[in-house]
């Protein structure tokens, strides 16, 4: 039997509103006289969970089938932080390899450490899945809000919207724009580096003496 169970949590990003004053009072979007957004997006977290059974210190083929079908329902994807949490006192290695390796099938590896807290014990016999999803969106945008321009200089109180929502909605992982990640200056270097020697090699338009041009249709 699948159990599903969701867990949303807010994470907003630093805001003006409420920590900041202007000549009219706190900060908010229609007196606002600074270059910063109140807009900003907002981040919310879902954990999908599923104890698979553990017997034997392995997963049956049933049970490979359940998680595959089950993995294909909740449409996991990049983002997704995959845990697996095993009993206390009964840890199952086996059962977790069996489960690393069917989501490495999908691209994605289990997170070390601690798993998200859910409701439930997980029983002996048997591990527990948790994928943790976050989505980011900025839910005070559109704001139209003003009835017209002010005669003080300011921004609008849409102000933000366009480019908070696009970050928002492109993000691959919306969990860095609360904890970011850490660089690395030579694998950054490396990255930029390979993408030029793409660009460099790669045979140029038209270079085997034949240069395509789009065709016509219609006619007299």
């Amino acid at each position: 039997m699948r159990r599903v169970q969701f867990t949303a949590a807010l994470l907003i990003t630093a805001s003006l509103a409420g920590c900041a004053s202007g000549p009219s009072g706190p900060v908010t979007a229609r007196n606002n006289p600074s270059l910063y957004s109140v807009h900003q997006p907002v981040i919310q977290r879902n954990d999908y969970v599923l104890d698979l059974d553990a017997s034997g210190d392995s997963l049956s083929v049933s049970e490979q089938a359940r998680l595959a079908a089950w993995l294909e329902s909740i449409e996991l994807r990049y983002g997704d932080r995959l845990y697996v949490d095993e009993p206390r006192d009964y840890p199952a290695a086996g059962a977790r390899a069996g489960v690393a390796s069917l989501v490495g099938e999908y691209g994605m590896l289990l997170q070390p450490g601690s798993a998200p807290i859910v409701q439930g014990a997980v029983a002996p016999g048997t591990v527990r899945l948790v994928v943790s999803r976050a989505t980011a969106s900025v839910p005070t945008c559109p704001d139209w809000g003003e009835d017209q321009v002010a005669p003080t200089v300011r921004t609008s109180s849409n102000y933000g919207c366009a480019t908070n929502s696009n970050l928002s909605a492109m993000i691959a992982d919306p969990n860095d724009l609360v904890v970011g990640r850490e660089g690395n200056v030579n694998r950054s270097s490396q990255t930029a580096n390979r993408a030029v020697r793409v660009y460099r090699d790669r045979a140029q338009t038209g270079a085997s003496g034949t240069v395509a041009s789009p065709g016509t249709s219609g006619g007299n």
